[in-house]
This record gives C-alpha cells, structure tokens and sequence, in this order.
C-alpha cells in the first residue's frame, strides 16, 4: 500500500458549553494564556499542541473531542484513506490563513480530522 505518513496530531477541539469558564479550565491546564479569542473559537499552543475551544459544538455540532492528524497533501490522504474504506464527512476546504480542514469518517463511525498547511 502507497500512502503519504501523518505528521501526528498537532490539534484537537473540545465541544464547550461555557467559554469564558472553559478558557479559564484550560488556561490553568496549559500554563498559557489563548494565543486566539474571539466569541466562536479560542485557541490556545502549548507543547507543540493546538487545543481549540468551540463553544456549542460550533459548525460542525461536534459533541465529543475531534483530533486532528496533520497532513502534508490532505487531498490525496482523504483519496487514501476512502479508498481503504472512510466516508467523507466534510471535504477538504480553507478555514483562514491557507490551512486546510476536512473530516472522514471511519467504519465503526470515528470522526477522524485531517489538516493541512499550506
């Protein structure tokens, strides 16, 4: 099997009901304050980790925790990876500054994200 590797998962998103109070949870966890706020995301790096915060789920409805694996050609590694069986969620686009989202979803129903920077 031809496949590209990941690059790890470098991000994850946690569903929040109440932002200010789980900025503060997470702030006290990482040890640093949000490097990005705004009233729909707040984005902390730590550790070589992005750990955002979506108050209700956000676009998406997210209910659980979503990783993100960090890709270097996220078309081809969603083409991999339903080839082998995944179902796309959400296709491949730009979310701001030339980074690349896209979610599949695995056979037993596992959301999986993929990103990409450009």
């Amino acid at each position: 099997m031809t496949s590209s590797a990941t690059q790890g998962i470098k991000t994850v998103l946690h569903p929040v009901s109440d932002l200010a109070q789980s900025k503060a949870v997470y702030a006290a966890l990482l040890g640093v304050e949000p490097q990005t706020e705004g009233p729909y995301y707040v984005g902390f790096e730590a550790a070589g980790q992005h750990i955002g915060l979506v108050p209700g789920g956000g676009p998406m409805g997210l209910t659980s925790s979503l990783a993100y694996w960090h890709v270097e050609d996220i078309e081809s590694k969603v083409a991999e990876m339903t080839a082998a069986g995944a179902t796309v969620k959400e296709s491949a686009h730009d979310v701001g500054g030339g980074r690349l989202v896209a979610t599949v979803i695995d056979p037993d129903g596992n959301l999986l994200g993929l990103l990409q920077d450009r």
